[in-house]
């Protein structure tokens, strides 16, 4: 049963966390994305970025936790109403992944939250929840070299919160288990990236899923320089490093929308892994693309921006309502080279036979690439739909075969790290299709970033995953 809480608080850090709270109370997540329930709380509290930070480390974690609780409590979480238990789960978090966070700020506000909604003696019964566990906690922050790996909980490639118990499996002995449990992955997804890249690529994979994913934006080159646009960051405040000539990442309690240059439309959102893509298909000036999927328009406005303006772009997206989207990004980036056509128009495009010199297939996926950013994907995601999921994108990748060009090409991504998805179901296609060869392929797996021994903040990048395939039509 959801419940929804409000109540007014002073403090900004009390007004965060009671909005996370909120959330979750709001939130589903076997049918909604966090971030469409979170930006209806928002506005309660003046730090959106900890409210945001809170929610998503609860939800990446969610598994871990709920297990921390159930062996600490005397209750079963079952039996907990679900607001009371996601007050616990809020504050668990921060006690096991947030070491800078002082543990009677964590405690006493949970407590204080509870009173508000729940009464004195429920408050009671959250603060002996947290206190046990925090009692069971040896070292808030401890490097992974020091720890008992079956009593470490990992917070990042590092360090992590070492417990005084056993919370999870032998690492050498149940691989599986011990990912899957300690990363609140599933353990069939685990299972299968142990089979195809081996425990160590794995165990890295699975730190990026639940990293926090750092804010890169791609400048548009044609109203800006990335030189210009780290000046006005810089007078705002606003921390921040140029990497990959046009990408700069940034860190700020801001929104993005807030950020200096947001609304003149000098820079767009987009993670380094979702860059790939256009990047490697090297587009030109003059060439006509058709981008199938293209909401929210990120690579279609990519596309735009590389070729100066100067291609024709036709895009469309089967979700009427993210279609919108693309089309305020065009307005508020300022391009002309993109025609905005519903789903629909597709039917009459193949019926006259137009030909286009590349398809852009950014098709539908499990999300298996984008877990960090998408956390709530780990409790929908099934091992039946990944067939169902390549089906669909092999119908899809068949489909824009015949608007391409005898000279043109195909360029396929998913943000997925599935081989169903990704370089099992290019072969497929190439079998049955032989006018077509593979130009050239790519698989990038999410990454952290460089260890921190011996590397400075600048030098630690992290990433998504994806997968892209060039295929060219045979001349």
């Amino acid at each position: 049963m959801r419940s929804s809480v409000r109540a007014s608080y002073k403090e900004p850090d009390q007004r965060a966390r009671f909005v996370a709270a909120e959330t979750l109370n709001n939130f589903d997540s076997a049918s909604e994305f966090a971030e469409s329930v979170l930006n209806k709380f928002l506005s309660g509290t003046v730090q959106r970025q900890k409210a945001t930070d809170l929610v998503y480390g609860t939800i990446r974690n969610r598994t871990i936790i709920d297990k921390v609780i159930a062996v600490l409590s005397d209750t079963p979480i079952a039996r907990m109403p679900e607001g009371i238990l996601n007050v616990i789960r809020i504050a668990a978090y921060e006690l096991i992944y947030c070491p800078r966070t002082p543990v009677y700020a964590i405690v006493n506000e949970a407590v204080e939250s509870t009173k508000v909604f729940s009464g004195k003696k429920v408050s009671s019964f959250v603060n002996a929840v947290l206190r046990r566990i925090s009692a069971h906690i040896q070292q808030r922050q401890l490097p992974l070299s020091q720890s008992n790996p079956k009593r470490m909980l990992p917070q990042g490639p590092d360090f992590g919160c070492q417990f005084d118990i056993d919370l999870l499996p032998e690492p050498g002995e149940r691989p599986t288990d011990y990912l899957s449990s300690a990363f609140s992955l599933p353990r069939w997804l685990v299972a299968g990236w142990l089979a195809d890249f081996g425990f160590e690529k794995t165990r890295k994979i699975c730190f990026a899923s639940n990293r926090k994913p750092s804010i890169y934006l791609r400048t548009n080159v044609l109203k800006t320089t990335p030189e210009n646009l780290s000046e006005k960051l810089k007078e705002a405040g606003i921390e921040f490093q140029i990497v990959e000539s046009t990408m700069i990442k940034v860190k700020s309690p801001k929104s993005v929308t807030a950020l200096p240059g947001f609304s003149e439309g000098q820079f767009s959102v987009q993670d380094l892994a979702s860059a790939i893509p256009v990047k490697l298909l090297k587009p030109k000036a003059g060439w006509k693309i058709l981008d199938m999927c293209a909401a929210p328009g990120t690579k279609t406005t990519q596309l735009a921006e590389l070729t100066g303006d100067m291609s024709t772009i036709v895009a469309t997206d089967i979700d009427p309502v993210r279609l919108g989207l693309v089309k305020d990004n065009i307005k508020r980036l300022g391009l002309n080279s993109i025609n905005v056509i519903e789903y629909s128009e597709l039917q009459k495009i193949t019926e006259r036979g137009e030909k286009f010199d590349v398809v852009l297939l950014d098709v539908p996926c499990s999300n298996t690439g984008v877990l960090a950013r998408r956390p709530e994907v780990r409790f929908r995601i099934k091992k039946g739909a990944i067939e169902k999921i390549s089906n669909t994108q092999l119908q899809l990748l068949q489909n824009s075969a015949g608007l391409v060009k005898e000279s043109g090409k195909i360029c396929y991504s998913t943000c997925s790290i599935q081989k169903e998805e990704n370089d099992f179901l290019v072969r497929k296609f190439l079998q049955n299709n032989n006018s077509f060869r593979l130009e050239t392929e790519q698989l990038t797996l999410p990454s952290t970033g460089p260890s921190r021994r011996g590397l400075s903040e600048a030098g630690c990048l992290d990433f998504d995953g994806g997968f892209t395939a060039i295929l060219a039509c045979r001349v």
